[in-house]
């Protein structure tokens, strides 16, 4: 009998690559997004890699009893919590709909699954939990300090944990793995799924493959004034289907194996590349020449950040080892999709 997986967020990014990957680990997927900020187009992706296509509900997670209608249709297991807003710029203009989106939707999902007797949840937070680290503090472990957040998004990641945490500790039935991912890019081999993000992309690599597909005109590298050895910011980007790899190993360790109730893990590749070397890396793996030029820092942007990821190495089992290279050419691959297709 095959497990039921619940996939909060799954139409979005990295919901629909960990969809892919539950599936060929042989779960059965249940997909909740109500596609405030993806397309319900992504299930036929889904379905044309797996041949299966995932169970889909079109639903608000802030709506209890519709929520609770999915508890009772399907036997869920496991959850994957994705389903957030996550514009770090807007949070800053609209702090109530964030906090209202984020945390009651987890809070739904939770009580949830205690009632209908689901064994564990794997919460997607982020390395913005450990805000600027100090050299010192380089590469960032899971003891690392928790810092003040930096925005409204990142504050209900960091708040999120912490009601994971004090619900397990409050005697909840439920055990959580809970992973602090970096940078996710690239895009499923197939290119039948990837990033699409709604108007001008907030992240580098859709910024670099709009840019040389000449969507955008010009491509800006904001800040070339930081301690770094070229002076521009360092970032752990993470292929996208190694992360949704991750995923998968933490729901088989929450439900198969005897461990701690709550568990954290770094989810990266424990190496630090420059937004100069990703732009130079793009160059060099697809032969796409791109314009750019160096703007002002951006407000909030960190300086250096990666991640110590031999917990998760050693404990999880998992690793993240798709070449820089090919990474890029799956983020290429899935833009010229999208333009033969007319989409973008």
């Amino acid at each position: 009998m095959k497990e039921t997986i619940l996939v909060t967020g799954g139409t979005g990014f990295i919901g629909s690559h960990t969809t892919v990957e539950l599936q060929q680990a042989g779960y059965d997927v249940v997909i909740i997004d109500n596609l405030s900020n993806s397309n319900a187009s992504v299930i036929d992706g889904i379905e044309k890699i797996t041949g299966i296509r995932p169970a889909f509900e079109k639903i608000d997670l802030n709506d209890f009893a519709a929520t609770e209608a999915v508890f009772k249709k399907y036997n869920i297991k496991g959850c994957i919590h994705f389903a957030a807003s996550k514009a770090v710029g807007e949070s800053v203009e609209k702090p109530l709909l964030y906090y209202r989106n984020n945390l009651n939707s987890l809070m739904n999902v939770l009580e949830l699954m205690t009632k209908y007797g689901s064994k564990g949840i794997i919460f997607s937070s982020s390395c913005t939990v450990y805000g600027q680290p100090t050299k010192e503090n380089l590469p960032v472990t899971e003891q690392a300090p928790i810092q003040k957040a930096l925005s409204p998004y990142g504050n209900t990641k960091q708040i999120n944990e912490e009601i994971i945490q004090d619900y397990i500790h409050s005697g909840a039935p439920i055990k959580s793995v809970i992973l602090r991912y970096f940078n996710p890019i690239g895009a499923h081999p197939s290119a039948l799924i990837g990033e699409l993000p709604n108007g001008v992309p907030m992240n580098l690599i859709p910024f670099v493959t709009q840019t040389a597909i000449g969507i955008r005109k010009q491509l800006k590298v904001f800040g070339n004034d930081y301690d770094t050895p070229d002076h521009t910011c360092i970032r752990d980007y993470i292929y996208v289907v190694d992360l949704a790899k991750a995923h998968v190993k933490a729901m088989q360790r929450v439900l198969e194996q005897d461990t701690d109730p709550i568990e954290v893990f770094n989810i990266g590749t424990g190496h630090g590349y420059s937004t100069l070397e990703i732009v130079e890396g793009f160059e060099r793996a697809t032969g796409v020449k791109l314009p750019w030029e160096y703007a002002p820092r951006r407000e909030g942007d960190i300086e250096a950040i990666w991640g110590n990821v031999d917990k998760a190495n050693k404990v999880l089992g998992w690793s993240a080892d798709t070449p820089l290279d090919d990474i890029l050419r799956s983020a290429w691959k899935w833009q010229e999709k999208l333009r033969a297709e007319g989409v973008q």
